[in-house]
């Protein structure tokens, strides 16, 4: 009896095999390109993209072009009143940012790790600072600690004068930036997973334990965006610190102060130098900050 070898059937495209009714049509070359709407779409986007950065980066191409041609920038960075203001930026918000991570820090964490009654109150009032207008800010400083203010006679008994001294200046930059700080720590502490914490208790770590290798490390990346927007702030404020520290070289004169005293004075050149004195200065700092945080993430 001989066994009749059947040839293996050839290989049918999927569409094939389908009922002739479910097959679906090539899609010519012509549909796959973006329709008039999708092109709209996108040269609208562009547009917006393109007009906001022109709106962030063409004032402070200004600065620079208005300052290097003619050597008032280099000449600025001899100025006695530039490297008094300058020096003394750098110091107290330097000094205000340790005030802010030493105190702020375990505010934030209390917020993000517990509830109690008036936390929302307390939230709120965290947050009313970034909203103040800065001289209302100055005025509320000088009203607490001057002195006639709430604190000022008993200040002053125990010999501690705070309004139109440096120690003044620091209070304002807290004052007016720590809130930035706080937000976006609570906001990192939230982040971090609770079970991982409490996973950490479990093997035998207490409280300081978890908070400085799980907690902390964890919410380091944002952590240090908070520190780099408080920072910023700070370095920036005005209004608070006028009204409430003064504009006195070498000791409350920041360097946003003696840009304005400048201006006024008509010395539009220098303050246009200073001007890009802290755009460079700003801008370097927060460059190495975001590279250390770059580093700091890729390493982890």
């Amino acid at each position: 009896m001989t066994t009749t070898q059947l040839s293996p059937l050839p290989d049918i495209p999927t569409d094939a095999r389908r009922p002739a009714a479910n097959r679906q049509p090539p899609t010519p070359a012509h549909s796959r390109l973006p329709s008039p709407l999708a092109w709209a779409r996108r040269g609208l986007f562009a547009a917006c993209v393109a007009a906001f950065l022109l709106l962030l980066v063409v004032p402070l191409v200004a600065i620079f072009w208005g300052a290097l041609p003619n050597g008032a920038f280099f000449a600025a960075m001899r100025l006695p009143i530039v490297q008094d203001a300058l020096r003394l930026s750098l110091a107290t918000s330097g000094v205000a940012l340790l005030v802010t991570l030493t105190l702020g820090t375990p505010l934030a964490w209390l917020l993000a790790r517990h509830q109690f009654r008036g936390k929302g109150l307390l939230d709120t009032l965290i947050d009313l600072p970034m909203v103040l207008p800065p001289s209302v800010a100055g005025l509320g400083l000088l009203i607490a600690f001057g002195r006639r203010g709430l604190f000022g006679p008993a200040l002053e008994t125990v010999g501690i004068a705070l309004p139109f001294t440096t120690v003044a200046v620091i209070i304002a930059q807290c004052f007016v930036a720590s809130p930035f700080y706080i937000k976006a720590a609570k906001a990192a502490f939230l982040g971090v997973d609770r079970e991982l914490e409490e996973v950490a208790g479990t093997f035998g770590a207490n409280g300081w334990q978890t908070f400085t290798r799980i907690t902390l490390p964890l919410a380091f990346p944002t952590l240090l965006g908070g520190v780099v927007m408080m920072w910023s702030r700070a370095l920036g404020e005005f209004g608070a610190t006028i009204f409430f520290a003064g504009n006195r070289q070498g000791v409350t004169q920041t360097i946003p102060l003696a840009i304005f005293q400048e201006e006024q004075a008509g010395h539009f050149e220098a303050a246009l130098a200073m001007s890009a004195v802290l755009v460079a200065v700003s801008f370097t700092i927060l460059l190495v900050v975001k590279w250390l945080s770059g580093r700091l993430i890729e390493s982890a």
